[in-house]
């Protein structure tokens, strides 16, 4: 009796037959090795084995298959190096990390996660977060390749480095969040600060990248810039307009908080208005570029209307700028989307053209809906709810706030310090400081300050316009007799208003003769005639300079007052 069998794996076709939809045929011409820009492609062996759970939407399975289509195409010859770099060793975690936190993760497994309650809860390791098999060796194969890229980039051995199992931009100094366990992005920014003294993060995943921002909070060595939806509910509830950084970091990160929908055209002119002038201000010495494919239309988690081709086109904007570039992964959880979107960017990095076909490879069965296309229709699938004036109010209050930077900062290079987030003193508050925290920053810096003065305002010294040009003040020491010198009316005499006190310096007069001149305070301005301390009639010393030395001196001890006269 002949036995039916079904159809297995095994026994099925290798390639789908695709009829007239065509297959496209892999590059085989090889890139020059002397060639610029030199791009270094990083593929941990091993890395997209990983499972977060049957139910769970992050499938690291996508890396899978973007090695796949990137070899398929043919973009292997197209790559001066690919390289399966090392993992990374527990004390470059520590670099960011918690030495606790990364001594749970390496102690935690399935099935000892019942005993290690009480630290999954404090570490976040719950829901979105949970542990799986081999966990932390997945997370140090990511980490190990984003610090490989960077290591490369500071040595100058490479223009452009490609991780796109990397980019796990949720994850904090001691708790996982979001899918993330260790932050990669944070690892490889601190080693591109060994070398570079700036460095400009960007990230266009559809999540607000508060991992790294948090990081670099209160630095001014590193600018992040995130383009994210923002409603206040949405995951992870932070990245609003006016968080723009603390202390020393103060207006060196900047977020642009979109809505759902929003479409190719209003996303690019946002991206390159805003990116062209933080550039411009900030003028970074590396990128880091997070390349979350969560912002694509049909995501599983996403609420955008992007295209992979205005997805790219953000890529090769920033590759223009020609500064030493990591690329990183980071969400997407429609997984053959994620794969053909990180596959095209694969190909503008590396400057090659490829056809909308995809290549055979043994996932042909992933991509069999859409007729085996690089650029299947993912727009309008959601209302767009960003609308022209509310982009444009964004790009205004990101100018508002790079006016700030007056230049780019320089700095001195020295060794890093191991906790970027320690304790900082409090800083006193400028006038404009005050307002954004009050006002806002769309309004801060309105109050003009009025520095002019009325003339009849009372100055001393200097300042004193009123003054007459050859009126000397004087200096308070002994009273006496004295005389006013003042140009008008010198010739006159009279009584002066207030109370004559005089001062006398020393004088030598033919050389053999000491004598004292005595100066008189000058008067205060007034009308009419004043009364002074005593009654009696001084000389002028101009007028009776002949018998200045009959008269016997004035001792400064005796408490006798007199009148002077005064020329006025």
């Amino acid at each position: 009796m002949a036995r039916a069998f079904s159809t297995t794996f095994s026994s099925s076709p290798y390639f789908f037959d695709r009829g007239a939809h065509g297959t496209a045929q892999p590059i085989t011409e090889r890139i020059n090795p002397h060639s610029r820009p030199i791009v270094s492609y990083y593929s941990p062996k091993g890395v997209g084995q990983h499972h977060y759970g049957e139910r769970h939407p992050m499938k690291p399975h996508r890396l899978t298959l973007t090695n796949a289509l990137v070899m398929g195409y043919g973009l292997d010859k197209q790559i001066h190096n690919i390289y399966d770099p090392r993992p990374a060793t527990q004390a470059e975690l520590e670099a960011y990390h918690d030495h606790d936190y990364i001594d749970f993760l390496s102690k935690v497994t399935p099935g000892n996660q019942t005993q290690m309650r009480q630290m999954i809860d404090v570490f976040n390791c719950v829901e979105d977060c949970p542990i799986f098999a081999d966990m932390l060796d997945f997370c140090r194969m990511y980490a190990g390749a984003s610090l490989a890229g960077a290591r490369k980039l500071c040595a100058g051995t490479t223009d452009i480095a490609i991780n796109w199992s990397g980019g796990l931009h949720h994850a904090k100094r001691g708790e996982a969040s979001g899918f993330c366990y260790v932050n990669d992005i944070v690892l490889a920014i601190l080693e591109l600060l060994r070398y570079h003294p700036r460095v400009l993060y960007i990230d266009i995943d559809i999540h607000h990248g508060d991992g790294v921002e948090l990081a670099f909070y209160q630095s001014n060595r590193v600018m992040t810039v995130s383009f994210h939806k923002y409603t206040g509910d949405f995951f992870p509830g932070t990245g609003k307009l006016d968080d723009n950084g603390n202390g020393p970091g103060k207006h060196f990160c900047l977020n642009v908080p979109l809505q759902d929908g929003i479409d190719d055209d209003m996303y690019l002119s946002i991206f390159k208005t805003v990116i062209d002038d933080t550039v411009t201000a900030f003028r970074p010495s590396a990128i880091v570029l997070q390349c979350g494919a969560d912002s694509l239309g049909c995501d599983r988690l996403g609420a955008f209307n992007l295209s992979i081709a205005a997805h790219g086109e953000c890529v090769n904007f920033v590759r223009k700028y020609n500064v030493p570039l990591l690329v990183l992964g980071g969400g997407g959880y429609t997984i053959k989307n994620v794969s053909r979107c990180w596959t095209y960017e694969t190909a503008v990095l590396v400057g090659a053209t490829i056809p909308d076909e995809l290549p055979a490879t043994v996932y042909d069965s992933f991509f069999e809906d859409s007729h085996w296309k690089l650029h299947p229709p993912l727009t309008g699938k959601v209302d767009n709810q960003n609308s022209v004036a509310s982009l444009q109010r964004i790009t205004t209050s990101i100018r508002h706030k790079l006016r700030y930077l007056q230049g780019a900062p320089s700095v001195a290079m020295q060794e890093i310090p191991p906790d970027l987030q320690g304790l900082m003193g409090d800083e006193e508050k400028n006038a404009e400081e005050r307002d954004e925290e009050s006002k806002g920053t769309g309004r801060a810096g309105e109050i003009r300050v009025d520095t002019s003065n009325a003339r009849n305002e009372f100055f001393d010294g200097d300042n004193d316009v009123d003054r007459d040009d050859d009126e000397t003040p004087s200096t308070p020491n002994k009273r006496g007799r004295g005389a006013s010198r003042r140009g008008g009316r010198g010739g006159r005499r009279g009584r002066g208003r207030g109370r004559g006190r005089g001062t006398t310096a020393p004088t030598r007069e033919n050389g053999d003769e000491d004598t004292e001149e005595v100066v008189v305070a000058p008067p205060r301005r007034g009308r009419g005639r004043g009364r002074g301390r005593g009654r009696g009639r001084g000389k002028a010393v101009d007028k009776d300079k002949d018998k200045e030395n009959s008269n016997p001196a004035v001792d400064s001890s005796s408490g006798t007052p007199m009148d002077v006269d005064v020329d006025v």
